[in-house]
């Protein structure tokens, strides 16, 4: 019977960490793509090409660092027993 509510535990604290990870990649990810909304909009002021590319290399890590988040999120719910 121990071992039974061990394992129950175990299995909610594994649940618990991985939709920590996912809701993370997903604050991540939106975090992200927001920039890029806001960017696109209309302005007076012209957009240098070279800061444009940064963001954008700025922009694509932290999407890799989200898909990474959410990778992880379900290797861990591997561990369920």
């Amino acid at each position: 019977m121990n071992t039974a509510r061990q394992t129950l535990i175990q299995n909610e604290q594994t649940k618990l960490l991985a939709n920590a990870l996912d809701r993370a990649s997903t604050a991540v990810g939106v975090g992200s793509i927001w920039p890029l909304i806001n960017i696109s909009r209309p302005s007076a002021a012209p957009i240098n090409l070279g800061i444009f590319v940064q963001f954008l290399a700025g922009v694509c890590f932290f999407l890799f660092f989200a898909i990474v988040l959410h990778l992880q999120a379900k290797r861990v719910l591997r561990g369920l027993r």
